[in-house]
């Protein structure tokens, strides 16, 4: 039996193994892991579909390997089995196994191939050393686009083709094995950049780590340069007085804890004021698909988590249903999963608007960038006691919180986001409101 990468997800073609569990000659049963796979959003783990042998490993820990293709292989049998005479004689090989071995040899023929190609002088930039997120593979392919003539514009990773490469070489009309003029304008430059890079080595008499990024690393970099290069992204602030949410909490928390088995925190306030706020300006629950706007209905708020392995930003559904326990609860619960690195691919799909909460580590102001294709996110900042004015001639100390909302100036206007923000301030300042707005 082939040990197959299943599918994976929307928009989601290939992986990364991270290591394997078992060695060549091990005994598997039914759902022991065999491997991690790592993709660009989350880390699954591929289990045993059958009682076996661990007969072949196709591809080893490192490789990018597709959805659909075999990496290994289970041979039926036990381990004692495997010492047997019967065991040692060559079993005629299934027809998937043998197309699964020669397409393995074909690649193995082809890198060998490209190797020698190499020693004689051929340039490697021939064969395309491009790469690119499997959203973009896949939005090349829609296209008949082939990735190895599009020419990278440069960002976080210079050889990285990103979405806006493909458009701007569908844009050119080039044909197939042809280069646009601005892509080979870009060519010496980005030797040039790359010479630059290679020339400025470090002092080897220094103490430095060279670390190679993971994938959902380099994903994460790419996708925030990507929001920054496309969007039309500007931020505007305003602080909030906690004072009234600090207070409900004071009277409401351990009563609130023995009721619901949750504590009672700042996220479900926020998240509810959010949803009141999007509701009056739809916009800000919307995105850009070409020259059309998908306004959405529904509200499923992303909140950011730092994880070991990246940011990452898991969904809470149909926030404006759920009563203040239950985003409290499943905050929480998607918090664990980020941390213990056991989220899945729903958990992370189809957000409309995404909350970050900066202030847990201490950040006093910032400016978040957008969760493409989302088109506004809210920070949040750590709280602090500032003298205000209250009243005519009065002034206390109150803890207040600067918040910041970025958003895509492309469709939402200044006055338009100026005004949401002011509406998540009165009615965080009003919690009482929450339960009508929400």
């Amino acid at each position: 039996m082939d040990i197959k990468i299943p599918e994976l997800g929307e928009s989601i073609t290939e992986g990364t193994i991270s290591s394997w569990m078992k060695k060549e000659g091990d005994s598997v049963k039914f759902g022991d892991l065999l491997l991690e796979l790592e993709t660009d959003k989350v880390n699954l783990e591929i289990n045993a579909e059958a009682d076996g042998i661990l007969a072949k490993i196709n591809r080893q820990a490192g490789e990018t390997v597709q959805v659909g293709e075999s990496v290994g292989v289970i041979s039926a049998g036990q381990a004692a089995d495997a010492q047997s005479p019967s065991a040692q004689q060559p079993a005629a090989a299934s027809p998937i196994q043998s197309a699964s071995e020669a397409v393995q040899a074909s690649t193995d023929a082809g890198t060998a191939n490209k190797e020698v190609a190499g020693s004689n002088g051929t340039s490697s930039d021939e064969e395309g050393p491009y790469t690119a997120s499997p959203s973009v593979r896949k939005l090349a392919r829609e296209r008949g686009i082939d990735l190895s003539q599009v020419r990278a514009a440069g960002g976080i990773d210079a050889n990285r083709v990103s979405r806006s490469d493909i458009e701007a070489y569908s844009s050119t009309g080039s044909s197939a094995g042809s280069v646009s003029p601005a892509a080979a304008q870009r060519l010496p430059v980005q030797a040039e950049k790359r010479a630059v890079v290679e020339s400025a080595a470090v002092d080897a008499s220094k103490p430095t780590e060279r670390k190679k990024m993971s994938r959902r690393r380099v994903t994460i970099a790419n996708r925030l340069v990507e929001a920054q290069r496309t969007a039309a992204m500007l931020t505007t602030f305003n602080e909030v007085d906690m004072t009234a949410i600090m207070d409900v909490r004071k009277r409401r928390k351990q009563s609130f804890q023995e009721k619901n088995n949750v504590g009672l925190g700042f996220m479900s306030f926020f998240t509810k004021a959010v949803v009141g706020a999007l509701k009056a300006f739809p916009l800000l629950n919307a995105e850009i698909e070409g020259e059309e706007i998908i306004v959405k209905k529904y509200y499923d708020i992303g909140i950011a988590v730092g994880a070991k392995e990246g940011l990452v930003v898991p969904v809470v559904r149909d926030a404006d249903r759920l009563s203040f326990a239950e985003i409290e609860r499943n905050i929480g619960e998607l918090a664990v999963k980020a941390r213990d690195n056991k989220l899945s691919l729903a958990d992370l799909q189809g957000g409309t608007f995404t909350i970050t909460n900066g202030g847990v580590f201490g950040s006093l102001l910032s400016t978040p960038i957008l969760n493409t294709p989302q088109v506004g996110i809210l920070g949040m900042h750590t709280i602090q006691r500032r003298p205000v004015a209250v009243g005519v001639d009065g002034i206390e100390n109150r803890p207040m919180m600067y918040l910041a909302l970025s958003y895509d100036h492309r469709i939402v206007d200044g006055s338009e986001a100026v005004r949401f923000l002011v509406t998540i301030k009165q009615l965080l300042e009003d919690p009482e409101t929450l339960l009508l707005e929400g």
